[in-house]
């Protein structure tokens, strides 16, 4: 099932989240067209040198197009002119600059979808410098409430940053087609970063409104030995995420601990001994016998597995999550829909690269002639 089929996107060429959000409406079925820098990114380029997939521009198109060139800005806005939707991740104003902002773009396409993904948004005292991914997490406050007891706090690489901002960016451009097609306008998105780590923190914000992570008591992800990560014989690790008492009592259980007392999970006063046990405890085998005693089981368990083990589980496998050619590991598309299954979950995901378009098949939907596209390509207008 492709349910964005007959969406069409116009991506301005980036790199992080915007990229992202390009790929997942891809993914359901839109058509992305990408309006490449003529030099190129030198990230992507260095993917391909290397023979590697640039895995956020799977299922897309590709027109390099040179933006400093009047003729080649009239070139996009006629691109522009036939999407629903857009996706730019400059700075604030560049856009603008270049002819190409939200004004220029809506007033010649009244319906469209104008997507903004930059990290701190097109407004605030901030909006104009550099950050990353660590940056935006840790503004929001969220980042702090990673941080264990004495630790510096650690959030892993482009997730809550990156991935959240172009999700955020994909779900308000499948929000916008949606009211555009029953307003008759378009409309501009807005998508800091910033923005989308805050909103999807809200479950962590209401915890710490309880209680339960406002650093002055001990806290039960943080702190209890039944949510926590252990150390293995082979220097593997294992995670425990027993937090509700009926799971507990499962892995109280299974670990032969009898004479731990179940009434007493939530005594914190029990929590450094019970975890010094399970330290030593986790630590007296190698990973693979906890797999084999707590996989499967109700005692919310799982292995910490690097990237090439989780490609190869089975579980992982029987979902077809991941598609590993042997030099690089890709995620299938996410999510899935009635009549998908999982045995086709891969075909809404397609391993390559992109570029399966000419751009002389993009601008001949423009009605441009060979001929003229071929003068443009000479002219350093088109490549």
């Amino acid at each position: 099932m492709q349910p964005l089929k007959g969406i069409q996107v116009i991506e301005f060429e980036g790199i992080g989240p915007g990229p992202l959000a390009g790929m997942m409406l891809a993914d359901l079925g839109a058509t992305v067209t990408v309006i490449g820098r003529m030099g190129g990114i030198a990230l992507r380029e260095q993917l391909r040198g290397d023979g590697l997939v640039d895995a956020l521009g799977r299922g897309k198109q590709f027109v390099r197009i040179n933006l400093k060139q009047p003729e080649g800005v009239e070139l996009a806005l006629k691109l522009v002119e036939k999407a629903d939707a857009l996706i730019e991740g400059n700075r604030p104003g560049v856009m603008e600059r270049l002819g190409l902002g939200p004004d220029v773009c809506l007033q010649r396409n009244q319906k469209l979808v104008y997507g903004r993904m930059t990290g701190w948004g097109q407004s605030g005292p901030l909006s104009q410098v550099a950050g990353h991914d660590i940056n935006y997490v840790a503004l929001t406050g969220l980042m702090s409430l990673a941080a264990r007891p004495g630790e510096l706090p650690q959030v892993p690489p482009t997730v809550l940053g990156d991935a959240a901002g172009g999700l955020n960016l994909a779900f308000g451009i499948v929000s916008g087609v949606l009211g555009a097609r029953s307003s008759g306008k378009g409309t501009v998105i807005d998508a800091a970063m910033i923005d989308a780590a805050a909103s999807l923190g809200s479950l962590a914000l209401s915890l710490k409104a309880a209680g339960m992570l406002n650093g002055k008591h001990p806290s039960a992800f943080h702190d209890s030995p039944f949510y926590d990560a252990y150390e293995c014989a082979d220097g593997k690790a294992i995670t425990i995420g027993a937090l509700e008492p009926q799971f507990y009592a499962v892995l109280i259980e299974k670990l032969g601990l009898s004479d731990v007392a179940l009434a007493r999970q939530y005594d914190s006063r029990t929590w450094p001994e019970l975890k010094q046990r399970l330290t030593t405890l986790f630590k007296s085998k190698p990973r693979a016998a906890w797999c084999e005693l707590l996989e499967g089981t109700e005692a919310c368990f799982a292995p910490v597995l690097t990237l090439e083990e989780a490609a190869a589980h089975p579980h992982n496998v029987a979902r077809r999550m991941y598609h590993n050619d042997g030099r690089q590991i890709q995620a299938a598309a996410a999510p899935r829909f009635s009549g998908d299954g999982t045995d086709n979950a891969q075909s809404r995901a397609p391993v390559g690269a992109g570029d399966t378009v000419s751009f002389a098949s993009i601008l001949g939907t423009l009605g441009i002639s060979n001929e003229r596209i071929a003068e443009l390509s000479k002219a350093g207008i088109v490549g």
